[in-house]
């Protein structure tokens, strides 16, 4: 079977995680098998690099510089842990892919789309999801459900807008990449509306 692969993204808060697990756990019943991964993370690189990412000691960092090391994670990531287990035929489910740096370091942090769009190609290499998921929230809610918050999530209201923008920049310039979902919604009921737009895939 050819190898498959979906992402998760939104804002923070959304509930990406949670959906993560229940789309996992079903396709496992539908009889694939699963690769499931995060970023930053995944690896032991990218591990690091998500701890100086997201721990709110790191302190104020330079655009470009938290856009080339979310870059470093995703390289990392895709040569380690995406690209083969696609090619074996897997089931990739990721928290989080490139449209992550193009919302959060682009759109969030106002660098310009020809570098991020540069720096997206050259980190990527070509791969894109057959399946980007956003799961959509007023980042209000978002932020205001959340226990405890990292470097990133510690950031104003006004970025976070930012951010929830530029995703919508992103569905509008390739809509059939993406399935956009209501995260204010019963659990149960987005879990199905994303196994509806996952199964045409399987």
């Amino acid at each position: 079977m050819p190898g498959l692969f979906i992402v998760f993204e939104g804002g923070d808060g959304a509930g990406k995680s949670t959906q993560s697990r229940l789309l996992v756990d079903w396709l496992r019943s539908q009889g694939r098998e699963v690769v499931e991964t995060r970023q930053p993370g995944g690896t032991k690189v990218g591990n690091m690099i998500r701890h100086i990412l997201l721990d709110p000691a790191t302190g104020a960092m330079d655009p470009k510089t938290e856009a080339l090391l979310y870059a470093a994670d995703k390289a990392q990531h895709i040569a380690e842990v995406i690209r083969p287990a696609l090619d074996a035929g897997k089931v990739v489910v990721s928290d989080r892919f490139i449209d992550s740096m193009l919302a959060y370091q682009g759109a969030g942090r106002v660098l310009p789309d020809e570098l991020l769009a540069e720096i997206a190609e050259v980190t990527a290499g070509g791969l894109t999801p057959d399946l980007t998921i956003l799961l959509d929230l007023d980042p209000a809610a978002g932020i205001a459900a959340l226990t405890s918050r990292d470097r990133l999530e510690q950031e104003g209201l006004e970025f976070h807008q930012r951010v929830r923008a530029g995703y919508a920049r992103l569905v509008a310039a390739a809509p059939s990449r993406y399935v956009v979902i209501a995260a204010r919604q019963p659990v149960a009921e987005i879990a199905a509306q994303i196994q509806a737009a996952v199964q045409p895939l399987l």
